[in-house]
C-alpha cells in the first residue's frame, strides 16, 4: 500500500510513502494527511469463515504493508485480552432491522482500543527495531486519551503526551487518564475544548523550531490521533466484520447492501466505513450520527463547512463535542484531489468556512447521510430501552437515525463506549435523577439495570491522581519540553 498527501506534495517530502513511513511520521506538505493512493478489492466469499482475529490479517495482507506478518500476528493477538479472546466486537441484534457493534469490550472500555491496540504495538516495535526513540502526541474528546496511554504505557523507546479538554470528559474519563502511572506518559488538561487540543496538536506536529529540538533531543515525533493512518486501517475492519457476521446469521445474502450508522466527531470511525465501502463492502450509506454540535449533517446535507460565530457546545455525549473534524479532510482528497482539498482546508483556516459546489456536494452524498440529536433525545432513547440493551450517551445517537430508515434495509450501528464511562447521564436518562456523582451513579444503575461494573472502572476510584496540571495553550510547547528533560 502506497500513501500519498491530501494537500499535494511540497518538494521536500516524498511524493510516496510506505504505510510504515505515514505511520511513523504522520505530518503531510502543507498540513495535510496521508491517505491510500489506491484501495484493494474485497474477496468477500473468501473471508466468510474467518474469526475477528484472522479477518484482521487477511485484511492486512490484501492491503500489502510493510509490516512483518510476525509484528502484526502478536498485534492482532492483543485481541485476545478483550472480554471475549475469540471475539473483540460482537454484533448484538436490538431491532428486527438492527444490530449494534459493540466495539467497547477492550481495556479502556471504548472503542478507540479496537485501533490502539494493534497499531501501538506496531508503532512501539517498530521504534525499537530502529533504535529510535518517538514522541507520541494525542488529543482527545475522551476516549483516545486512554486508549493511548494504556496502549504505550512502559513502551520502550516511547514517550507519551496526552492533551484532554479540562471540564470537556467524563469524570471516569477523566480518572483514566489523570490516574495512569507509566513512567513514559504525560497528561495535561487545557484550558479551552477538544479543537484547541487538536489544533495544538496539529500546530505541534507541523512546527519546524519543534521537531528542530526534538531531532536536536533524537526524538522521532507522531500522533495517535486519527491524523495517523494507523489508526484508520483497523477501524475498516470491524465494518467488513459485522457485514459478514450477518451473512454468517443468515440476516442478508451477500451482496445484500446495509446501511452503517456511525456517532461520528472527528470522522475517523465513519472514515474506516467509507474506505470498506470504496472497497467492495455492500454499504449503501454511512449514516453520520451528531450532536448538538451538528457540523457534519451541515456539511452532508448542505455541503457548507461553517465554523464562524458557532462556539462548542457541551452534550452529554461528550466525545463527539467536536467542531473539526480532521477526516473530513481525507474524504475531500478521495472524492476531489488534493488542489481542491488544499484550497478548502485553506479557506477553513483562513475564513472559517467553505462551501462545496453543487456537484461536489451530490458526490459526497452518494456516500453519507446524517443527522443530528438533541440532548433531550439521547435521554429519552437510554430511558426507553432501559436494561432492554443499556447503552451510553453516544451510542443513542444512532438510534434516532435507525428509526428514520427503519423497513429499508438492515443497519449496523456502533457503540462506541461502555455506559459504565458515563454513568449519571444514564442514570439521570433512566431515573429523572440530575448531578449524581460518577461513583453512587455506577452503583445505582448496576443496581437497577443488573449490569456489571467492571473491575478496571471500579478501581480508578481508589487510584490516586498523577497528572493534574492544566494549562493554556501557549504553555503546551514548554510543558513537553520539560517532561522530555529539555527545561
Amino acid at each position: 500500500m502506497v500513501f500519498v498527501e491530501t494537500r499535494g506534495n511540497d518538494g521536500r517530502r516524498p511524493r510516496e510513502v510506505t504505510f510504515s513511513q505515514a505511520i511513523l511520521n504522520p505530518a503531510a506538505s502543507f498540513g495535510g494527511l496521508y491517505a491510500p493512493k489506491s484501495l484493494p478489492t474485497l474477496p468477500l466469499e473468501e473471508l466468510l469463515g474467518e474469526n475477528y482475529e484472522g479477518l484482521t490479517l487477511k485484511l492486512m495482507e490484501l492491503f500489502q504493508i510493510d509490516i512483518e506478518r510476525e509484528l502484526l500476528r502478536e498485534a492482532v493477538a492483543l485481541y485476545r485480552r478483550f472480554d471475549d479472546p475469540d471475539n473483540p466486537a460482537p454484533l448484538v441484534q436490538v431491532e428486527e432491522d438492527l444490530s449494534i457493534c459493540e466495539l467497547y469490550h477492550g481495556p479502556t472500555r471504548a472503542f478507540k482500543d479496537m485501533a490502539l491496540q494493534p497499531f501501538g504495538f506496531i508503532l512501539s516495535t517498530l521504534a525499537r527495531q530502529r533504535g529510535e526513540n518517538y514522541l507520541i502526541l494525542a488529543a482527545t474528546s475522551g476516549d483516545t486519551g486512554p486508549a493511548t496511554l494504556e496502549a504505550f504505557k512502559e513502551r520502550e523507546g516511547i514517550g507519551v503526551v496526552c492533551l484532554y479538554p479540562a471540564g470537556g470528559t467524563s469524570d471516569v474519563q477523566r480518572l483514566q487518564m489523570v490516574t495512569e502511572e507509566g513512567r513514559n506518559l504525560k497528561v495535561l488538561g487545557i484550558r479551552g475544548d477538544f479543537d484547541d487540543a487538536q489544533s495544538a496538536l496539529k500546530s505541534l506536529l507541523s512546527s519546524e523550531s519543534f521537531r528542530q529540538t526534538l531531532d536536536r533531543l533524537g526524538i522521532e515525533l507522531s500522533a495517535a490521533n486519527s491524523v495517523n493512518f494507523g489508526r484508520i486501517i483497523f477501524q475498516t475492519v470491524y465494518h467488513i466484520f459485522s457485514y459478514l457476521e450477518l451473512v454468517r446469521r443468515g440476516e442478508i445474502e451477500m451482496g445484500e447492501e446495509i446501511d452503517l450508522i456511525v456517532p461520528s466527531g472527528n470522522f475517523g470511525n465513519a472514515l474506516g466505513g467509507y474506505y470498506a465501502k470504496k472497497m467492495g463492502l455492500p454499504v449503501h450509506k454511512i449514516v453520520i450520527a451528531s450532536n448538538a454540535n451538528n457540523i457534519l449533517t451541515e456539511l452532508i446535507r448542505e455541503g457548507r463547512y461553517d465554523l464562524r460565530g458557532r462556539k462548542l457546545i457541551k452534550t452529554p455525549s461528550p466525545a463527539m463535542d467536536i467542531l473539526k473534524s480532521s477526516n473530513v479532510e481525507r474524504v475531500l482528497f478521495d472524492k476531489f484531489g488534493p488542489e481542491r482539498t488544499r484550497e478548502l482546508m485553506e479557506q477553513l483556516d483562513r475564513e472559517g468556512f467553505y462551501q462545496l459546489r453543487e456537484e461536489e456536494r451530490e458526490a459526497i452524498q452518494e456516500d453519507f447521510d446524517g443527522d443530528f440529536v438533541e440532548d433531550r433525545e439521547i435521554l429519552e432513547i437510554i430511558g426507553e430501552y432501559g436494561s432492554r440493551y443499556l447503552m451510553d450517551p453516544h451510542t443513542a445517537t444512532t438510534i434516532k437515525l435507525y428509526r428514520s430508515r427503519r423497513g429499508k434495509r438492515k443497519c449496523v450501528a456502533y457503540s462506541t463506549a461502555e455506559w459504565t464511562k458515563f454513568a449519571p447521564t444514564v442514570l439521570q436518562a433512566l431515573t429523572g435523577r440530575e448531578g449524581v456523582a460518577d461513583r453512587e451513579a455506577l452503583e445505582e444503575v448496576s443496581r437497577l439495570t443488573g449490569a456489571p461494573i467492571p473491575r478496571v472502572i471500579e478501581e480508578l476510584f481508589e487510584k490516586p491522581i498523577v497528572h493534574g496540571k492544566v494549562v493554556d495553550g501557549e504553555e503546551i510547547e514548554g510543558e513537553i519540553l520539560h517532561f522530555l528533560g529539555e527545561k
